[in-house]
Protein backbone atom coordinates (compact mmCIF):
# COMPACT_ATOMS: atom_id res chain seq x y z
CA UNK A 1 0.00 0.00 0.00
CA UNK A 2 1.24 3.52 -0.82
CA UNK A 3 1.04 6.59 1.46
CA UNK A 4 2.32 10.14 1.10
CA UNK A 5 2.99 12.84 3.70
CA UNK A 6 4.69 16.24 3.51
CA UNK A 7 7.85 17.45 5.19
CA UNK A 8 10.55 20.01 4.33
CA UNK A 9 14.31 20.25 3.74
CA UNK A 10 16.35 23.32 4.68
CA UNK A 11 18.85 24.74 2.17
CA UNK A 12 20.70 27.80 3.41
CA UNK A 13 18.01 29.65 5.37
CA UNK A 14 15.24 28.63 2.98
CA UNK A 15 13.09 25.50 3.22
CA UNK A 16 11.70 23.47 0.33
CA UNK A 17 8.66 21.20 0.45
CA UNK A 18 9.52 17.48 0.42
CA UNK A 19 7.06 14.73 -0.42
CA UNK A 20 7.70 11.62 1.70
CA UNK A 21 6.27 8.63 -0.16
CA UNK A 22 6.14 5.27 1.63
CA UNK A 23 5.40 1.99 -0.14
CA UNK A 24 4.87 -1.22 1.87
CA UNK A 25 4.67 -4.36 -0.24
CA UNK A 26 4.80 -8.12 0.46
CA UNK A 27 8.29 -9.62 0.31
CA UNK A 28 11.39 -10.20 2.37
CA UNK A 29 11.74 -7.62 5.17
CA UNK A 30 13.72 -4.62 3.92
CA UNK A 31 13.83 -0.88 4.57
CA UNK A 32 15.20 1.18 1.66
CA UNK A 33 15.45 4.96 1.27
CA UNK A 34 15.97 6.94 -1.92
CA UNK A 35 16.11 10.65 -2.71
CA UNK A 36 19.59 11.80 -1.56
CA UNK A 37 19.20 11.19 2.20
CA UNK A 38 22.24 11.87 4.38
CA UNK A 39 23.60 9.45 6.97
CA UNK A 40 21.34 10.88 9.71
CA UNK A 41 18.23 10.13 7.65
CA UNK A 42 19.47 6.66 6.73
CA UNK A 43 19.99 5.93 10.42
CA UNK A 44 16.35 6.86 11.04
CA UNK A 45 15.38 3.32 10.00
CA UNK A 46 16.39 2.01 13.42
CA UNK A 47 14.89 4.97 15.31
CA UNK A 48 11.58 4.72 13.46
CA UNK A 49 11.34 0.95 13.92
CA UNK A 50 11.91 1.16 17.68
CA UNK A 51 9.67 4.23 18.10
CA UNK A 52 6.72 2.54 16.36
CA UNK A 53 7.06 -0.64 18.42
CA UNK A 54 7.56 1.12 21.76
CA UNK A 55 4.58 3.40 21.05
CA UNK A 56 2.41 0.29 20.94
CA UNK A 57 2.00 -0.16 17.18
CA UNK A 58 3.00 -2.98 14.84
CA UNK A 59 5.98 -2.47 12.60
CA UNK A 60 5.41 -4.25 9.24
CA UNK A 61 7.78 -7.13 8.50
CA UNK A 62 7.57 -6.48 4.76
CA UNK A 63 9.47 -4.60 2.07
CA UNK A 64 9.41 -0.85 2.84
CA UNK A 65 10.55 1.78 0.32
CA UNK A 66 10.74 5.44 1.31
CA UNK A 67 11.15 8.07 -1.42
CA UNK A 68 12.04 11.68 -0.60
CA UNK A 69 11.03 13.88 -3.53
CA UNK A 70 12.33 15.91 -5.28
CA UNK A 71 15.06 13.33 -5.70
CA UNK A 72 17.75 15.83 -6.74
CA UNK A 73 17.49 17.87 -3.51
CA UNK A 74 19.92 16.93 -0.75
CA UNK A 75 18.17 16.14 2.54
CA UNK A 76 19.76 16.10 5.97
CA UNK A 77 18.86 15.93 9.63
CA UNK A 78 16.55 13.90 11.86
CA UNK A 79 13.42 15.98 11.15
CA UNK A 80 12.17 13.29 8.73
CA UNK A 81 11.70 10.69 11.50
CA UNK A 82 8.11 11.68 12.27
CA UNK A 83 6.85 11.88 8.65
CA UNK A 84 8.50 8.54 7.80
CA UNK A 85 6.93 6.84 10.85
CA UNK A 86 3.46 8.21 10.10
CA UNK A 87 3.89 7.32 6.44
CA UNK A 88 4.63 3.71 7.38
CA UNK A 89 1.63 3.56 9.70
CA UNK A 90 -0.58 5.05 6.98
CA UNK A 91 0.73 2.62 4.34
CA UNK A 92 -0.15 -0.33 6.60
CA UNK A 93 -3.62 1.05 7.35
CA UNK A 94 -3.00 1.76 11.03
CA UNK A 95 -3.49 5.50 10.47
CA UNK A 96 -6.35 6.89 8.43
CA UNK A 97 -7.21 10.52 7.92
CA UNK A 98 -7.12 13.34 5.40
CA UNK A 99 -4.88 15.46 7.64
CA UNK A 100 -1.78 13.67 6.34
CA UNK A 101 -2.28 15.35 2.96
CA UNK A 102 -2.96 18.81 4.39
CA UNK A 103 -0.34 19.24 7.12
CA UNK A 104 3.45 19.39 7.11
CA UNK A 105 5.26 17.08 9.55
CA UNK A 106 8.70 17.40 11.19
CA UNK A 107 10.28 15.89 14.26
CA UNK A 108 12.99 13.56 15.51
CA UNK A 109 11.88 10.39 17.30
CA UNK A 110 13.52 8.85 20.33
CA UNK A 111 13.44 5.07 20.71
CA UNK A 112 10.44 5.24 23.06
CA UNK A 113 8.38 7.34 20.62
CA UNK A 114 8.99 10.76 22.14
CA UNK A 115 9.13 13.66 19.62
CA UNK A 116 12.42 15.54 19.98
CA UNK A 117 13.20 19.13 18.83
CA UNK A 118 14.96 19.78 15.52
CA UNK A 119 16.81 22.62 13.81
CA UNK A 120 15.55 24.99 11.14
CA UNK A 121 11.92 25.14 12.30
CA UNK A 122 11.42 28.84 11.49
CA UNK A 123 12.33 28.50 7.77
CA UNK A 124 10.14 25.39 7.60
CA UNK A 125 7.22 27.26 9.17
CA UNK A 126 7.62 30.04 6.61
CA UNK A 127 7.66 27.43 3.82
CA UNK A 128 4.52 25.82 5.24
CA UNK A 129 2.68 29.14 5.05
CA UNK A 130 4.09 29.85 1.58
CA UNK A 131 2.81 26.48 0.28
CA UNK A 132 -0.63 27.23 1.80
CA UNK A 133 -0.80 24.01 3.81
CA UNK A 134 -3.31 23.72 6.64
CA UNK A 135 -0.66 23.71 9.37
CA UNK A 136 2.45 22.20 10.90
CA UNK A 137 2.84 19.22 13.25
CA UNK A 138 6.10 19.61 15.13
CA UNK A 139 7.87 18.93 18.45
CA UNK A 140 6.40 20.79 21.40
CA UNK A 141 9.84 22.25 22.18
CA UNK A 142 9.83 24.01 18.77
CA UNK A 143 6.22 25.26 18.93
CA UNK A 144 7.09 28.77 20.13
CA UNK A 145 9.57 29.19 17.28
CA UNK A 146 7.00 28.21 14.63
CA UNK A 147 4.16 30.17 16.19
CA UNK A 148 5.83 33.51 15.42
CA UNK A 149 4.79 33.00 11.77
CA UNK A 150 1.45 34.74 11.62
CA UNK A 151 -1.65 32.80 10.48
CA UNK A 152 0.21 29.47 10.80
CA UNK A 153 -1.46 26.64 12.74
CA UNK A 154 1.33 25.06 14.81
CA UNK A 155 0.30 21.82 16.56
CA UNK A 156 2.76 20.75 19.29
CA UNK A 157 3.50 17.04 19.75
CA UNK A 158 5.23 15.25 22.60
CA UNK A 159 4.84 11.63 21.52
CA UNK A 160 4.24 9.69 18.32
CA UNK A 161 0.98 8.32 19.76
CA UNK A 162 -0.42 11.85 20.04
CA UNK A 163 0.05 12.37 16.31
CA UNK A 164 -1.62 9.05 15.50
CA UNK A 165 -4.59 9.79 17.76
CA UNK A 166 -5.01 13.32 16.36
CA UNK A 167 -4.94 12.11 12.75
CA UNK A 168 -7.49 9.42 13.60
CA UNK A 169 -9.75 12.01 15.26
CA UNK A 170 -9.34 10.55 18.75
CA UNK A 171 -7.47 13.53 20.26
CA UNK A 172 -7.75 17.31 20.07
CA UNK A 173 -4.48 19.27 19.96
CA UNK A 174 -4.77 23.00 20.60
CA UNK A 175 -2.61 25.14 18.28
CA UNK A 176 0.20 27.06 19.95
CA UNK A 177 -0.52 30.79 19.68
CA UNK A 178 1.87 33.72 20.06
CA UNK A 179 1.90 37.28 18.76
CA UNK A 180 5.39 38.15 17.40
CA UNK A 181 4.78 41.85 18.05
CA UNK A 182 4.11 41.08 21.72
CA UNK A 183 7.44 39.35 22.34
CA UNK A 184 8.99 40.70 25.54
CA UNK A 185 12.17 42.72 25.12
CA UNK A 186 15.19 41.21 26.79
CA UNK A 187 16.84 43.72 29.08
CA UNK A 188 20.50 44.42 28.57
CA UNK A 189 22.91 43.43 31.31
CA UNK A 190 23.36 46.41 33.64
CA UNK A 191 27.14 46.68 33.27
CA UNK A 192 27.01 46.63 29.45
CA UNK A 193 26.55 50.37 29.08
CA UNK A 194 28.65 53.23 27.76
CA UNK A 195 28.41 54.98 31.11
CA UNK A 196 30.92 52.43 32.44
CA UNK A 197 33.59 53.49 29.92
CA UNK A 198 36.02 55.98 31.44
CA UNK A 199 37.59 58.52 29.13
CA UNK A 200 37.94 57.65 25.43
CA UNK A 201 35.66 60.49 24.30
CA UNK A 202 37.17 60.31 20.80
CA UNK A 203 36.44 56.57 20.55
CA UNK A 204 32.89 57.02 21.83
CA UNK A 205 32.23 59.64 19.16
CA UNK A 206 33.57 57.32 16.48
CA UNK A 207 31.35 54.45 17.63
CA UNK A 208 28.36 56.80 17.69
CA UNK A 209 29.07 57.65 14.04
CA UNK A 210 29.48 53.94 13.28
CA UNK A 211 26.12 53.11 14.87
CA UNK A 212 24.34 56.00 13.17
CA UNK A 213 25.58 55.19 9.66
CA UNK A 214 26.21 51.43 9.82
CA UNK A 215 29.98 51.88 9.35
CA UNK A 216 32.74 49.34 10.00
CA UNK A 217 35.41 50.17 12.58
CA UNK A 218 39.01 49.17 13.30
CA UNK A 219 40.43 50.18 16.69
CA UNK A 220 44.19 50.24 17.24
CA UNK A 221 45.67 50.66 20.69
CA UNK A 222 47.73 49.00 23.43
CA UNK A 223 46.37 46.16 25.57
CA UNK A 224 44.03 47.40 28.31
CA UNK A 225 43.04 50.59 26.48
CA UNK A 226 39.39 49.49 26.36
CA UNK A 227 38.97 48.25 22.77
CA UNK A 228 36.96 45.17 23.75
CA UNK A 229 35.02 47.18 26.34
CA UNK A 230 33.96 49.65 23.65
CA UNK A 231 33.15 47.00 21.06
CA UNK A 232 30.84 45.08 23.40
CA UNK A 233 28.85 48.25 24.01
CA UNK A 234 28.25 49.08 20.36
CA UNK A 235 25.06 46.92 20.17
CA UNK A 236 23.60 48.89 23.09
CA UNK A 237 23.40 52.07 20.97
CA UNK A 238 22.15 50.42 17.78
CA UNK A 239 18.45 50.73 16.87
CA UNK A 240 16.23 47.82 17.98
CA UNK A 241 15.60 45.06 15.48
CA UNK A 242 12.60 45.53 13.20
CA UNK A 243 10.25 42.53 12.97
CA UNK A 244 11.50 41.68 9.46
CA UNK A 245 15.11 41.76 10.68
CA UNK A 246 14.19 39.70 13.73
CA UNK A 247 12.67 36.92 11.62
CA UNK A 248 15.65 36.87 9.23
CA UNK A 249 18.22 36.77 12.03
CA UNK A 250 16.23 34.14 13.92
CA UNK A 251 16.04 32.00 10.76
CA UNK A 252 19.85 31.90 10.57
CA UNK A 253 20.15 31.00 14.25
CA UNK A 254 17.41 28.40 13.86
CA UNK A 255 19.32 26.66 11.07
CA UNK A 256 22.44 26.72 13.27
CA UNK A 257 20.47 25.35 16.25
CA UNK A 258 21.31 28.35 18.45
CA UNK A 259 17.91 29.88 19.17
CA UNK A 260 17.25 30.27 22.91
CA UNK A 261 14.88 27.56 24.19
CA UNK A 262 12.67 30.03 26.08
CA UNK A 263 11.76 32.22 23.11
CA UNK A 264 10.81 31.95 19.47
CA UNK A 265 12.80 34.91 18.16
CA UNK A 266 15.96 36.82 18.98
CA UNK A 267 15.08 40.19 20.42
CA UNK A 268 18.57 41.70 20.61
CA UNK A 269 21.09 42.40 17.87
CA UNK A 270 23.68 39.61 17.73
CA UNK A 271 27.23 40.15 18.96
CA UNK A 272 29.69 37.52 17.77
CA UNK A 273 33.35 37.43 18.81
CA UNK A 274 35.12 34.40 17.28
CA UNK A 275 38.65 33.43 18.35
CA UNK A 276 41.51 34.26 16.00
CA UNK A 277 42.18 30.55 15.39
CA UNK A 278 38.83 30.14 13.59
CA UNK A 279 38.87 28.50 10.16
CA UNK A 280 37.52 30.04 6.97
CA UNK A 281 34.52 27.69 7.07
CA UNK A 282 33.77 28.68 10.66
CA UNK A 283 33.92 32.40 9.88
CA UNK A 284 32.42 32.58 6.40
CA UNK A 285 30.38 29.36 6.35
CA UNK A 286 30.85 26.05 4.59
CA UNK A 287 30.95 22.32 5.12
CA UNK A 288 30.01 19.44 2.85
CA UNK A 289 26.41 20.49 3.47
CA UNK A 290 26.67 24.32 3.70
CA UNK A 291 26.03 25.81 7.12
CA UNK A 292 26.12 29.45 8.29
CA UNK A 293 29.37 30.89 9.63
CA UNK A 294 30.01 33.63 12.17
CA UNK A 295 29.43 36.39 9.58
CA UNK A 296 25.88 35.11 9.08
CA UNK A 297 25.26 34.58 12.80
CA UNK A 298 26.22 38.27 13.19
CA UNK A 299 23.68 39.34 10.53
CA UNK A 300 22.03 42.64 11.54
CA UNK A 301 24.43 42.82 14.48
CA UNK A 302 28.13 43.16 15.27
CA UNK A 303 31.04 40.90 14.34
CA UNK A 304 33.99 41.62 16.64
CA UNK A 305 37.44 40.38 15.64
CA UNK A 306 39.83 40.88 18.55
CA UNK A 307 43.56 40.74 17.76
CA UNK A 308 42.65 41.06 14.10
CA UNK A 309 46.20 40.73 12.67
CA UNK A 310 46.47 37.34 14.41
CA UNK A 311 43.71 35.89 12.20
CA UNK A 312 44.84 33.91 9.19
CA UNK A 313 45.25 36.27 6.24
CA UNK A 314 43.33 33.82 4.06
CA UNK A 315 40.44 33.91 6.52
CA UNK A 316 40.44 37.72 6.67
CA UNK A 317 40.41 38.05 2.89
CA UNK A 318 37.26 35.94 2.87
CA UNK A 319 35.50 38.88 4.56
CA UNK A 320 35.62 40.95 1.38
CA UNK A 321 32.51 39.49 -0.26
CA UNK A 322 30.17 39.72 2.76
CA UNK A 323 31.42 43.23 3.58
CA UNK A 324 30.67 44.34 0.03
CA UNK A 325 27.54 42.32 -0.79
CA UNK A 326 25.94 41.70 2.59
CA UNK A 327 25.61 37.99 1.83
CA UNK A 328 27.65 34.79 1.52
CA UNK A 329 27.21 32.27 -1.27
CA UNK A 330 28.62 28.83 -0.41
CA UNK A 331 28.91 26.44 -3.37
CA UNK A 332 29.46 22.75 -2.67
CA UNK A 333 28.84 19.48 -4.48
CA UNK A 334 25.70 19.05 -2.37
CA UNK A 335 24.35 22.38 -3.61
CA UNK A 336 24.67 26.13 -3.40
CA UNK A 337 23.40 28.03 -0.37
CA UNK A 338 23.04 31.74 0.23
CA UNK A 339 23.25 33.14 3.76
CA UNK A 340 22.62 36.78 4.73
CA UNK A 341 25.65 38.52 6.22
CA UNK A 342 24.94 42.23 6.58
CA UNK A 343 26.83 43.00 9.77
CA UNK A 344 28.97 45.73 11.26
CA UNK A 345 32.61 44.71 11.50
CA UNK A 346 34.52 45.90 14.55
CA UNK A 347 38.18 44.96 14.58
CA UNK A 348 40.77 45.47 17.31
CA UNK A 349 44.54 45.37 16.99
CA UNK A 350 47.62 46.19 19.00
CA UNK A 351 49.99 48.68 17.38
CA UNK A 352 52.74 46.06 17.38
CA UNK A 353 53.25 42.34 17.82
CA UNK A 354 54.41 42.66 21.45
CA UNK A 355 51.55 44.97 22.41
CA UNK A 356 53.79 47.67 23.87
CA UNK A 357 51.91 50.41 25.78
CA UNK A 358 53.46 53.35 23.87
CA UNK A 359 55.58 53.87 20.81
CA UNK A 360 58.34 55.38 22.93
CA UNK A 361 58.49 52.22 25.06
CA UNK A 362 58.07 49.86 22.10
CA UNK A 363 60.82 47.26 21.66
CA UNK A 364 59.78 46.49 18.06
CA UNK A 365 61.62 47.97 15.14
CA UNK A 366 59.70 50.18 12.68
CA UNK A 367 59.89 47.32 10.18
CA UNK A 368 58.35 44.86 12.65
CA UNK A 369 55.48 47.25 13.39
CA UNK A 370 54.80 47.77 9.71
CA UNK A 371 54.89 44.05 8.95
CA UNK A 372 52.50 43.33 11.82
CA UNK A 373 49.86 45.77 10.63
CA UNK A 374 50.52 44.85 6.99
CA UNK A 375 48.76 41.54 7.71
CA UNK A 376 45.64 43.63 7.17
CA UNK A 377 45.60 44.09 3.41
CA UNK A 378 44.79 47.40 1.76
CA UNK A 379 41.68 46.01 -0.02
CA UNK A 380 40.31 44.88 3.37
CA UNK A 381 41.13 48.19 5.05
CA UNK A 382 39.40 50.06 2.22
CA UNK A 383 36.19 48.34 3.29
CA UNK A 384 36.55 49.58 6.88
CA UNK A 385 35.27 53.15 7.18
CA UNK A 386 36.75 54.20 10.53
CA UNK A 387 40.38 53.59 11.55
CA UNK A 388 40.46 54.61 15.18
CA UNK A 389 43.43 55.08 17.51
CA UNK A 390 42.55 54.13 21.10
CA UNK A 391 45.29 55.30 23.49
CA UNK A 392 45.77 54.11 27.05
CA UNK A 393 43.45 55.86 29.51
CA UNK A 394 45.23 58.29 31.90
CA UNK A 395 44.85 57.67 35.60
CA UNK A 396 42.99 60.95 36.20
CA UNK A 397 40.20 59.76 33.88
CA UNK A 398 40.12 56.27 35.40
CA UNK A 399 39.72 57.73 38.89
CA UNK A 400 36.83 60.02 37.99
CA UNK A 401 33.69 59.16 39.94
CA UNK A 402 31.21 60.78 37.56
CA UNK A 403 29.72 58.44 34.96
CA UNK A 404 29.63 59.41 31.31
CA UNK A 405 26.70 59.37 28.93
CA UNK A 406 24.55 56.26 29.08
CA UNK A 407 23.87 54.05 26.08
CA UNK A 408 20.25 55.25 26.08
CA UNK A 409 21.34 58.87 25.67
CA UNK A 410 23.65 58.04 22.79
CA UNK A 411 21.01 55.80 21.20
CA UNK A 412 18.58 58.70 21.02
CA UNK A 413 20.98 60.62 18.77
CA UNK A 414 21.62 57.49 16.71
CA UNK A 415 17.88 56.95 16.21
CA UNK A 416 17.45 60.57 15.10
CA UNK A 417 20.22 60.16 12.51
CA UNK A 418 18.73 56.85 11.33
CA UNK A 419 15.34 58.56 10.91
CA UNK A 420 16.95 61.14 8.63
CA UNK A 421 18.50 58.35 6.56
CA UNK A 422 15.20 56.48 6.37
CA UNK A 423 13.60 59.59 4.92
CA UNK A 424 16.50 60.12 2.53
CA UNK A 425 16.41 56.56 1.15
CA UNK A 426 12.62 56.15 1.11
CA UNK A 427 12.49 55.05 -2.53
CA UNK A 428 15.48 52.69 -2.49
CA UNK A 429 16.65 49.50 -0.80
CA UNK A 430 19.43 51.41 0.99
CA UNK A 431 18.89 51.91 4.72
CA UNK A 432 22.10 53.48 6.05
CA UNK A 433 24.79 55.81 4.71
CA UNK A 434 27.44 53.08 4.69
CA UNK A 435 25.48 51.25 1.95
CA UNK A 436 25.07 54.22 -0.41
CA UNK A 437 25.67 53.51 -4.10
CA UNK A 438 27.82 55.69 -6.36
CA UNK A 439 24.79 57.51 -7.74
CA UNK A 440 23.48 58.15 -4.22
CA UNK A 441 26.86 59.55 -3.20
CA UNK A 442 26.72 62.09 -6.03
CA UNK A 443 23.16 63.01 -5.12
CA UNK A 444 23.32 63.18 -1.32
CA UNK A 445 26.95 64.14 -0.67
CA UNK A 446 27.68 67.45 -2.45
CA UNK A 447 30.95 68.99 -1.23
CA UNK A 448 31.49 72.76 -0.70
CA UNK A 449 34.47 74.47 -2.35
CA UNK A 450 36.64 74.49 0.78
CA UNK A 451 35.76 70.86 1.35
CA UNK A 452 36.83 69.96 -2.19
CA UNK A 453 40.33 71.32 -1.55
CA UNK A 454 40.56 69.48 1.78
CA UNK A 455 39.44 66.19 0.24
CA UNK A 456 41.81 66.55 -2.73
CA UNK A 457 44.72 67.12 -0.35
CA UNK A 458 43.74 64.06 1.74
CA UNK A 459 43.53 61.81 -1.32
CA UNK A 460 46.96 62.98 -2.47
CA UNK A 461 48.70 62.79 0.91
CA UNK A 462 47.15 59.51 2.06
CA UNK A 463 47.17 57.80 -1.33
CA UNK A 464 43.50 56.90 -1.01
CA UNK A 465 41.82 54.57 -3.46
CA UNK A 466 38.47 55.41 -5.04
CA UNK A 467 36.82 53.20 -2.41
CA UNK A 468 38.63 55.06 0.39
CA UNK A 469 37.49 58.37 -1.10
CA UNK A 470 33.88 57.18 -1.08
CA UNK A 471 34.18 55.93 2.51
CA UNK A 472 35.22 59.41 3.63
CA UNK A 473 32.14 60.91 1.98
CA UNK A 474 29.85 58.36 3.65
CA UNK A 475 31.30 59.00 7.11
CA UNK A 476 31.08 62.76 6.55
CA UNK A 477 27.42 62.36 5.56
CA UNK A 478 26.74 60.51 8.83
CA UNK A 479 28.61 63.14 10.84
CA UNK A 480 26.42 65.82 9.28
CA UNK A 481 23.28 63.81 10.04
CA UNK A 482 24.24 63.59 13.72
CA UNK A 483 24.73 67.36 13.76
CA UNK A 484 21.34 67.89 12.11
CA UNK A 485 22.88 69.46 9.00
CA UNK A 486 21.39 69.01 5.53
CA UNK A 487 24.71 69.57 3.76
CA UNK A 488 28.22 68.32 4.43
CA UNK A 489 30.56 71.01 5.78
CA UNK A 490 34.36 71.14 5.86
CA UNK A 491 34.42 70.13 9.54
CA UNK A 492 32.51 66.94 8.74
CA UNK A 493 35.01 66.05 6.01
CA UNK A 494 37.87 66.84 8.37
CA UNK A 495 36.43 64.50 11.00
CA UNK A 496 35.96 61.73 8.42
CA UNK A 497 39.52 62.13 7.11
CA UNK A 498 41.04 61.77 10.58
CA UNK A 499 39.46 58.31 10.78
CA UNK A 500 41.70 57.04 7.96
CA UNK A 501 44.67 56.53 10.26
CA UNK A 502 46.05 53.36 8.67
CA UNK A 503 46.19 55.03 5.28
CA UNK A 504 48.87 57.24 6.82
CA UNK A 505 50.85 54.31 8.24
CA UNK A 506 50.78 51.80 5.36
Amino acid sequence: MLARVFSAAVTGIEAALVSVEVDVTPGLPAFNMVGLPDSTIRESRDRVRSAIRNAGYTFPMERITVSLAPADLRKEGAAFDLPIALGILAATGLVKGEALNRFLLIGELSLDGEVQPVRGVLPIALACRREKLAGLLLPAANAREAAVVSTLTALPLRRLSEAVEWISGERIIEPFRMDPAALPDRELVDDVDFSEVRGQAHAKRALEIAAAGGHNVLMIGPPGAGKTLLARRLPTILPPLALEETIEVSAVWSVAGLLPPDGGLLSLRPFRAPHHTISEGGLIGGGSVPHPGEVSLAHSGVLFLDEMPEFSQHVLEGLRQPLEDGAVVVARAAGTSRFPARFQLVGAANPCRRGCPTRQACLCTPGERERYLARLSRPLLDRIDLHLEVPAVPYRELSQGAAGETSAMIRERVLSARAVQAQRFTKSATRVNARMSASQLRRFCPIPADGQKLLALAVERLGLSARGHDRILKVARTSADLDGRETIAAEHLSEAIQYRGLDRWL
